[in-house]
């Protein structure tokens, strides 16, 4: 009665994983793609509000900041992007990475597509969006300003501000564009802006003071994102606000964290506050993309800002006061990078190997930690190089994949030959156990007394099995963690249907492979159709995994036998929603280890039943077809 109790509640303990791993991973993961897809297919209008701070007011004065001039009110009309970006004067941005424009209307640059990236596997899908201008259903862009101390009557340039360029050629890794405004009273505005050929624009501001009095003006940087940004909502992957800020570390900022925070920056905005930082920066990011403001690493921030207000999202800094003499000039300086984490690109620091990118280029502050690799960075980045290396060698990450995990296997190789020479013992002695139990029926005590008296001869570790799986657990985190957030795996292909190993094997065997037309999730919603989504490579792993533990040793307890009876199919469906890339990685180590058992256990005098039986099968139906013939 004990036994059976302890089968029927591991049966239901392993049903609740299932089904709890369904509801908390699976199903959030389907609901979010399909979310994103349909937002792709119809606009959603996202309120625009003011930037933190009014330009032409200094954060932190008492001035009372306004609606920066140009800034739509919240219920103001969303127009598509194509619409706005032909309504008004703007020069082009040509690079072999990025292509789009700034409007000379405020000198913002809010016009970026990614064009080595597209939205799908489809080379011939839209390049990815990331800057869209004021007055679209998803603004986000970046504004350079010259700020002014409380009362003070200067006009300086803002959203309204119509810049004139100086010549008409367009923006290019060779050809800068110099912007310039006269405000009237005797200041003239010069804007530089060039860009290199990734993702990095270098703006070189001027004022000119030939006026009838000394001014001074706060150089102010701001990156401004309307709407609610759409996140993945992954614990192990970081989106939203971010930045690295000198003394006081890495802060990383959930748009929640924001909502929340309590610290009001003027008017109706509020959020979390920094001032006196030395080499620092800040941005937004997303999962693949991201926009980060790159201050002089010798600069002082006198505040450096996240703030929300209006339903919009803002990072922003503003560098100590110049006072800019008749007659003289005032200069400032200012980054952005605006594009796609790539590692060899925004850099990659690690002992001896890596990339330096623009963090050793620039010699920025930890500008690596852009791209969220985790406190388990000493795993998830040696996993990361190793899969580039053997990519730059094979052209392919699957093959990559592939060859690492064979790299794995040797370093553990002398430890997984022990473990599976213990196990090969263990199931040698299984006829011997097997009498215990029918020596001793009743009395489990003594069973387990016999039992360790018997390990101890044969000189058997119980829970050296444990180990080959236990070395997969760091091995297995490392790649689930750089697939999942590197943008080198995003739209990597293997072979025949898999064409984006770091989403899940599009394959469905309940819908036969597609010859059955039907959405398991549109008939039966998220919460039960998504038990009918199973790919070829999880089945594929799932049966390599029912191999391997077919050649380990059955456990004598009856509920423990029955778990690891389970527990390829629930690792077939708990792995079904998961990245292709980690399953193939599964199933092939799964095939080694299985390679490697078996000759470790013929070694020591082992039957492998298994093939045996499966060979003496194949060899029955051998010996039927010939006597058939011969018949």
């Amino acid at each position: 009665m004990s036994d059976n109790r302890n089968t029927i509640l591991a049966v239901i303990l392993s049903g609740l994983v299932l089904i709890a791993w369904q509801y908390f991973y699976n199903v959030p993961q389907m609901e979010k793609q399909r979310e994103a897809q349909r937002q792709a297919e119809l606009q959603k209008p996202a309120p625009q509000a003011t930037p933190g701070a009014a330009p032409g007011t200094a954060p932190g004065t008492s001035a009372t900041p306004s609606p920066a001039p140009g800034a739509p009110a919240a219920d103001a009309p969303v127009a598509s992007r194509e619409t706005v970006l032909a309504s008004g004067p703007r020069i082009k941005i040509e690079t072999p990475r990025v292509t789009g424009s700034i409007a000379l209307k405020g000198a913002r640059i809010d016009d970026l597509s990614l064009v080595q990236f597209r939205e799908t596997v489809d080379p011939k899908s839209p390049a990815v969006v990331l800057l869209s201008p004021s007055g679209t259903a998803e603004p986000y862009y970046a504004e350079f300003l010259w700020l002014t101390a409380n009362g003070s009557s200067v006009k300086t340039p803002n959203a309204e501000t119509v810049w004139q360029q100086e010549g008409s050629n367009s923006l290019s890794p060779s050809t800068p564009v110099i912007l310039k405004y006269e405000n009237g009273q005797g200041l003239t505005f010069r804007r530089t802006i060039s860009i290199d050929d990734r993702y990095l624009f270098s703006v070189k501001d001027e004022v000119n003071n030939l006026g009838s009095a000394p001014v001074t003006l706060y150089p102010f940087g701001l990156i401004s994102r309307g709407g609610k940004p759409p996140v993945s909502g992954y614990a192990i992957l970081h989106e939203g606000p971010i930045g690295y800020l000198g003394e006081h570390g890495l802060q990383e900022f959930s748009y929640k964290n924001i909502d929340e925070a309590k610290t009001s920056t003027g008017g109706n905005s509020r959020g979390i506050v920094f001032t006196k930082v030395t080499d620092g920066w800040l941005g937004i990011t997303d999962k693949y993309w991201a926009a980060a403001l790159l201050p002089e690493t010798t600069a002082t921030l006198e505040s450096a800002r996240f703030t929300t207000g209006d339903k919009r999202y803002q990072t922003d800094y503003m560098l100590g006061a110049q006072t800019i003499p008749i007659g003289g000039t005032g200069v400032a300086n200012a980054r952005l990078f605006a594009g796609a984490k790539e590692a060899a690109t925004v850099g990659l620091n690690f002992p001896l190997v890596g990339f330096g990118g623009y963090n050793k280029q620039l010699g920025l502050n930890h500008f690596d930690l852009l791209i969220d690799w985790g406190h388990f960075y000493f795993i998830t980045k040696p996993m990361f190089l190793a899969l580039d290396w053997f990519y730059r060698l094979v052209g392919n990450f699957g093959i990559a994949i592939l060859l690492v995990t064979v790299i794995v296997k040797l370093l553990f190789f002398p430890l997984a030959n022990k473990s599976y020479a213990s196990m090969a013992k263990m199931k040698s002695v299984q006829p011997q156990l097997q009498a215990l139990k029918e020596r001793y029926p009743d009395d489990r005590v003594k069973q387990q007394q016999e039992m360790m008296e018997i390990y101890k001869k044969e000189k058997i570790n119980p829970i050296a099995g444990c180990l080959p799986v236990a070395l997969q657990i760091p091995v297995f985190f490392s790649l689930y963690k750089v697939l999942f957030i590197t943008i080198e795996m995003r739209h990597a292909p293997f072979f025949g249907w898999i064409k984006d190993l770091s989403a899940p094997d599009p394959t469905n065997l309940f819908t036969l492979f597609g010859l059955i037309p039907f959405d398991p999730i549109a008939l039966l919603g998220p919460h039960f159709g998504s038990y009918l989504v199973m790919g070829i490579w999880p089945i594929i792993m799932g049966i390599t995994m029912w191999v391997q533990m077919k050649l380990n040793p059955a456990p004598p307890d009856p509920t423990q036998k029955m778990i690891f009876d389970w527990m390829p199919l629930i690792f077939t469906f708990m792995l079904a929603g998961f990245p292709a890339g980690l399953v193939i990685y599964w199933a092939w180590n799964n095939l080694l280890s299985v390679l490697q058992q078996s000759y470790i256990m013929r070694r020591n005098g082992v039957k492998v039943e298994l093939f045996d039986n499966l060979k003496a099968t194949f060899q029955k139906k051998s010996v039927t077809t010939e006597t058939k013939k011969a018949t």
